[in-house]
């Protein structure tokens, strides 16, 4: 039998109310919400907005991090038959201008003060948004706007409410059907103003379900909620997931606390993309740079013998007794503290997704015992599409189709995706759906890829940004940047990388260095340095990448498609790419048509020739100021290496 979200939480509420539903982190110490005091939080805030005049298939939008409140507020909508529209917290005011006048929306969700700014300050642009409920009183006391209130207040008018109409919360959960829109996510607008991906109930729970039968999940799971509610996947693990199998989300103090939580928590349930994998590693690395030689020459030793035994043990493999002895003894001396330092010495399944993980980064982790396994999805496909079995891991692929899913590959190689997790539709946008949802029911996805020999999917780029080289000694390679940015973000030292080269004679890139990866290796080299500016233009931090380039190129001059996108010239940018500078949108990819209009001026010096290039560029600081960042950057010259087979 299928069930809409409110079902679900009434199941739970009525089968074990005093189970653990979510556990939030208060002033360092754990608060329990069981799932019957949830039912009743979502009964009085359903009573509180109807009274407020919420009424069937309207929007609410909910601005702020994962908090039980804020995910109470979304059942509280759902069961009147409204559409939460989670909206990412970190955004500037001017981003939730268009989703809110789009969705006519009247009713918002705001965590703090921060965020009831933010929505005061574009009120003007959406005349039409006249309730505005904040949760974190902090700060708020002396504000005296018309429709601001408290959730508390909201409470208390639905509590008062509910003791009057008993019945009427469950009545209205009831009228609710699955096929009913649920949710409503928006995309980050990379070309355009962003589009409103419609899910109902069936989509999202659906899929929810597929990803939980596929790994076996159980009520008794442990979730650490900490990635925007605004993305998809947070809300398909901490949210669709947890109402589907009952299990605990947690909710972190704040952002700043959220690898002791992890540490704390000790999650059964995982997913994070591979940046945050990446930054753990990091850590872990420059923490054994810092060590004792004793220490950090045990800690190298046991890695060579997990990177050589680990991924087979992980994969059911057959190992020879005295490579289990010498794990056996790495795990009681390295894994297992490693594990535990970093919050996963529970983790029964991990997940990542949405950029592409090395293959180093993919083996440190499975051979220290972390079951980390790949998917592959998005927003308009309810992110479950294909998922890797245990022991069918690999760094390259992005798993199976799971139950519910058919996939083909178009002639022109776009991956075709067919299943029951799919959106209804754009709102209010019915050529974008057209363009994407075919009248057979098969979804677009805008993916080049294919399915290998033992039916893994591999994701090669977006099929926009899949061009040619023209001209030079590469003319008519295929050119396929994310795949090159990919391979170089895979060094520790680089963090963001954006290629360059459809209809060039040649590929240039623009690099971000990792501040804090570089800086300790500067640190340790008695580098001394003012900043990222500064550092990003230190003519060892070339030295240093350019090998990583050069590794790049050398991996690509054996793939006989990829041969020709090989980077000839490079330069490191004086600033980080940043959402609020519009380089990147609020799931960090990067918006490479911007970025090309933004820095012109480089773009023509690295296909001029030039050897450096001065720039000034604005940037917009936390508290809303702004200013300029100049320099004058080198640029570097990076070897190509003949094909593989054209050199036989």
């Amino acid at each position: 039998m299928q069930f809409t979200f409110p079902q679900w939480l009434l199941q739970h509420a009525q089968a074990r109310p005093d189970a653990a539903a979510m556990r939030e982190k208060e002033y360092g110490i754990w608060q329990m919400l069981t799932w019957g005091q949830l039912a009743s939080m979502v009964q009085d805030l359903a009573g509180g907005l109807h009274q407020a005049g919420f009424r069937r298939g309207e929007h609410m939008i909910v601005v702020g991090a994962n908090r039980p409140r804020l995910y109470a507020t979304m059942l509280a909508v759902q069961s009147l038959g409204g559409i939460p529209i989670p909206l990412y917290q970190d955004a500037v005011s001017g981003e939730y201008v268009f989703p809110i006048n789009n969705a006519d929306v009247r009713f918002a969700f705001a965590e703090d003060q921060e965020q009831v700014d933010k929505l005061l300050e574009i009120r003007e642009q959406c005349p039409q948004l006249s309730h505005i409920y904040f949760d974190d009183p902090r700060g708020l006391r002396n504000y005296a706007e018309t429709g601001l209130s408290s959730l508390d207040d909201l409470l208390k008018t639905g509590k008062n409410f509910s003791a009057r109409q008993p019945d009427f919360f469950e009545a209205e959960i009831q009228q609710a059907k699955p096929q009913d829109v649920a949710a409503m996510f928006f995309t980050s607008g990379t070309t355009g103003n962003p589009k409103g991906v419609v899910h109902t109930h069936s989509s999202l729970l659906n899929r929810a379900q597929a990803g939980a039968k596929f790994d076996k999940l159980r009520a008794d799971e442990e979730v650490l909620a900490y990635l925007p509610p605004a993305w998809i996947g947070q809300n398909i693990f901490s949210y669709a997931q947890w109402l589907a199998c009952g299990y605990v989300v947690n909710c972190p103090e704040s952002a700043a606390t959220v690898t002791i939580d992890l540490k704390e928590v000790g999650p059964s349930y995982y997913f994070a993309p591979p940046r945050v994998f990446e930054g753990l590693l990091t850590s872990v690395m420059i923490r054994m740079d810092d060590a004792g030689t004793i220490k950090r020459n045990m800690f190298h030793y046991f890695m060579k013998v997990a990177k050589k035994v680990g991924p087979s043990l992980m994969d059911a493999k057959p190992v020879g007794m005295l490579n289990r002895l010498l794990y056996a003894l790495g795990n009681v001396l390295v894994y297992g503290p490693l594990r535990n330092n970093l919050g996963m010495s529970r983790v029964r399944v991990a997940y990542t997704a949405g950029e592409a993980i090395g293959p180093d980064l993919f083996s440190f982790y499975r051979s220290i015992g972390i079951n980390l396994k790949q998917l592959y999805g998005s927003t308009e496909t309810a992110v479950f599409v294909c998922l890797q079995p245990d022991h069918e891991a690999r760094a390259d692929t992005v798993g199976i189709p799971i139950e519910g899913v058919e996939i083909k590959v178009s002639d022109e190689g776009e991956i075709l995706v067919r299943s029951p997790g799919l959106l209804k539709e754009y709102y209010k946008n019915p050529q974008a759906t057209a363009e994407v949802l075919g009248a057979d029911g098969w979804y677009h996805t805008s993916d080049a890829g294919f399915i290998d020999s033992h039916g893994h999917l591999k994701i090669i780029d977006r099929v926009k940004d899949v061009g040619r080289l023209k001209g030079g000694a590469f003319d008519a390679a295929m050119f396929a940047p994310k795949y090159v940015e990919n391979k170089l973000k895979f060094f520790p030292y680089i963090k963001e990388a954006v290629a360059y080269g459809d209809g060039r004679e040649k590929v240039c890139v623009f690099i971000n260095i990792d501040f804090d990866a570089v800086g300790n290796w500067a640190e340790r080299r008695n580098l001394p340095y003012a900043g990222y500016t500064d550092l990003a233009q230190k003519s060892a931090v070339y030295e240093m990448i350019k090998t990583c380039v050069e590794q790049v190129n050398a991996d690509l001059s054996e793939d006989d498609l990829l041969a020709g996108s090989q980077i000839s010239r490079f330069l490191v940018l004086h600033k980080e790419l940043d959402a609020d500078d519009g380089e990147l949108t609020r799931t960090n990819k990067v918006r490479r048509g911007f970025i090309a209009e933004k820095y012109q001026v480089l773009i023509d010096a690295l296909y001029g020739g030039k050897h450096e290039q001065f720039i000034e560029t604005q940037v917009k600081f936390e508290d809303g100021r702004t200013g300029s960042v100049s320099a004058t950057l080198k640029i570097e010259d990076a070897q190509t290496f003949q094909p593989v087979k054209a050199a036989a």
